[in-house]
């Protein structure tokens, strides 16, 4: 009983009401114009709701009505944003005339229930009214005053049925469309690379930069040797300037990561890495075959980095060698390969934090990354599904 009565105490089902009123509001003044066409007003929402910035108000009525948050906090299952395509257009038509009619309802019933139950109490004392269908004619009797509560109870599962409804109708035509969808996946794909980007960066310089500080410290307390003491100052100097230097490429992480995620490069500036590792000494031999511009936006990210990534890696530990790169676009996944020879005296690229994050790069897309000595080079071979 408790759970039934719940919506009588909710804010939201009067919030939601009045959101259901609001259209009756622009009916009843037209009905002061003309009653002999009461359609205008539905009729006029068809060219209205081709606007695209109706779409935006109607977001935001229906979030501040229909689902408001706590703290707030917005609903993301319907959008504020103005329709991008005929789509939304359309989609907003639909949700126009479908708040109107639930509208007409929610008045109806909001005014003539109330009155109902009231003719009901007064029957019985003799009062029989002239303008109330079925009740016009009928003989007062103590019986009438049995049914008072059933146009309460209808009316209250009117207003929270009505209100409910209306919520699923804005979720569905005011949500967000397929690429609005895209966009927002994109988006949160690319938080949660940059966070597991930062945290490697984090755990790998920083937290090693501490550690070593705290045990040269902790020696150098313990040895009482003035000598011991001065060296391990200046070790703990000496990483505490490279740790600042991690620290500051740790925050321009940070600060690229605030940039939209149409601003950031794709493969398609990847002839820029190409002439950035040439200017540095390599000799680089590069491939590339399918349309890098039917990459999807998340995956040329990506791939963008992770050749950044494995070309950073040659130049650190191999230095000026010749490094082969292959970048096809297949049907089904993009491949991209980097190739650089391994000699007596250079061993290739250690299983560092550049490694790991290329690895961990293509598993949150869903993909795969070899590396390690094959056939006398170190390879870097990735492949990242394109859906």
């Amino acid at each position: 009983m408790t759970r039934l009565l719940r919506p009588l105490i909710s804010g939201t089902t009067y919030t939601r009401l009045l959101h259901l009123w609001v259209p009756m509001l622009f009916v009843s003044v037209w009905m002061f114009i003309d009653q002999t066409k009461p359609w205008v007003p539905a009729l006029v929402l068809l060219p209205l709701g081709l606007i695209p910035s109706v779409r935006l108000g109607e977001g935001v009525q229906a979030q501040l009505l229909l689902t408001p948050g706590e703290q707030g906090r917005q609903d993301a299952s319907i959008t504020v944003a103005p329709s991008a395509t005929w789509r939304d257009r359309l989609r907003t038509v639909l949700w126009l005339e479908a708040r109107m009619a639930l509208g007409w309802v929610a008045g109806m019933a909001t005014v003539w229930l109330p009155v109902l139950a009231l003719v009901l109490a007064q029957l019985p004392f003799g009062h029989v009214p002239d303008d109330v269908p079925l009740l016009s004619e009928a003989r007062p009797h103590w019986a009438y005053a049995l049914f008072v509560p059933l146009p309460l109870i209808v009316l209250y599962g009117a207003v929270v049925g009505l209100g409910e409804l209306i919520t699923a109708i804005a979720r569905r035509l005011l949500g967000p469309s397929a690429a609005e969808r895209l966009t927002a996946l994109e988006e949160r794909t690319e938080r949660l690379l940059e966070r597991t980007r930062i945290a490697r960066e984090l755990h790998d310089s920083i937290g090693h930069a501490l550690t070593v500080a705290v045990v040269q410290a902790g020696a150098a307390r313990a040895a009482g040797d003035p000598a011991f003491t001065d060296r391990a100052l200046g070790a703990i100097e000496d990483t505490g300037r490279a740790a600042l230097e991690d620290l500051e490429r740790v925050l321009s992480v940070l600060r690229e990561s605030e940039r939209p995620v149409s601003g950031r490069p794709t493969l398609a500036e990847a002839d820029r890495l190409l002439e950035s590792a040439r200017a540095s000494g390599a000799k680089v031999d590069a491939e590339v075959t399918g349309p890098l511009a039917s990459v999807p936006g998340p995956v040329s990210r990506e791939g963008y980095r992770i050749l950044q990534e494995s070309l950073t890696n040659v130049l650190r530990h191999a230095g000026a060698v010749p490094v082969r790169v292959r970048i096809a676009v297949e049907d089904q996944a993009l491949s991209l390969e980097v190739r650089n020879p391994l000699t007596a005296d250079i061993s290739g690229p250690g299983a560092g934090s550049g490694l790991r994050g290329i690895r961990e790069r293509a598993a949150l897309l869903g993909g795969e990354a070899r590396t390690g000595p094959d056939e006398g080079d170190w390879q870097v071979h990735v492949q990242l599904p394109m859906r």
